[in-house]
């Protein structure tokens, strides 16, 4: 069984990750981390989990007792907490946060995208989590990227659930704010572009074209609707590039591509994300869909984990979509 500790145990992430792992048929949980919640009961925080654990969370680091570490804290806190908690060497991390997703010779993370970088997550020590954001773009772009077909700006808009925005209550987070109601936020200067564009430029070198993406709130509680459009030569059939995604999925253990309209309720509850696209003259429309906390986080963090002990992708990630 694969020993695991968590550090950061009272968010959303932590508890869907939380939640995964207790049904994980190879993996056991040693230790849930919260300081401000030590000796609590896991389920006096996420009640969800009423029934299936009776875990508590700790204060205590038992680093040495674990063969990989999974860190859910907030944006800046991961690279505090390795500085000031030395991880023994034969444990394997995995960071939720935004960390270390941009490559630099100060660490040897990678960038935990499977569609990417699966046989490079595979012998990994330490991984990267991609952003929920990311995730959904990327899978949108890295067919064309691959191909060499991104020469110029590419137009984002995508819209989240309030689980993206995290657990700790806002302004824009309360029920009678977002009931009924959407805005945009951090327009043109959303922090995931940069790790998209890394991303972009290692399948496409040089590329260098703006990411002009628009993020929206939504009403609902959890997924990401996403959609980009690209321009593309006019004399390339639909059916051509519809092929290019096909081929590039084909072995995706979670991301396909359909033939249909997409929608939210396909993919929520799941680890999976779903591509489509439509020609329209010299412009690509493409769209795609992901749970943000899964295929967007905790989900993607355990995928990332099975590939590092060798275990099938799929296990406890077999999950399936409300009917409704």
């Amino acid at each position: 069984m694969i020993k695991v500790g968590i550090i950061g145990g009272a968010g959303y992430t932590a508890g869907e990750l939380i939640r995964l792992l207790l049904h994980h048929p190879e993996a056991e949980i040693a230790f849930v981390h919260s300081t401000s919640n030590a000796k609590n009961l896991i389920t006096d925080v996420h009640e969800g989990l009423l029934g299936e654990t009776d875990l508590k969370f700790t204060s205590r680091l038992a680093l040495k007792s674990i063969d990989v570490l999974f860190l859910c804290m907030g944006h800046g806190k991961s690279a505090e907490f390795l500085a000031e908690h030395p991880v023994p060497q034969n444990v394997r991390i995995i960071d939720l946060a935004q960390d270390f997703r941009l490559a630099s010779p100060e660490h040897d993370y990678i960038y935990g995208l499977p569609e990417l970088n699966r046989e490079e997550i595979k012998a990994a020590r330490h991984i990267a989590n991609p952003g929920c954001f990311a995730t959904a773009i990327q899978l949108g772009l890295l067919p064309l990227a691959a191909n060499w077909l991104l020469h110029s700006d590419i137009s984002v808009n995508a819209i989240t659930g309030s689980t993206g925005a995290g657990v700790k209550p806002g302004s824009t987070t309360h029920f009678s704010w977002r009931s009924g109601n959407m805005s945009i936020y951090k327009a043109f200067r959303h922090q995931h572009v940069p790790e998209i564009k890394q991303s972009l430029a290692q399948l496409q070198p040089g590329f260098e074209a703006a990411v002009d993406f628009i993020p929206y709130r939504g009403d609902f509680a959890r997924g990401i609707f996403c959609t980009e459009v690209v321009h593309i030569d006019e004399a390339l059939p639909e059916e051509d590039i519809v092929k290019l995604y096909k081929n590039f999925y084909e072995t995706a253990a979670f991301t396909h591509y359909v033939d249909c309209d997409l929608d939210l309720k396909q993919v929520v509850n799941t680890n999976k994300a779903l591509i489509h696209v439509e020609k329209f003259g010299n412009k690509l429309l493409i769209t795609s869909v992901i749970d943000n906390l899964l295929k967007g986080a905790s989900g993607q963090a355990v995928q990332n984990m099975n590939l590092l002990f060798g275990i099938n992708e799929h296990s406890g990630l077999d999950l399936k979509p409300s009917a409704f």
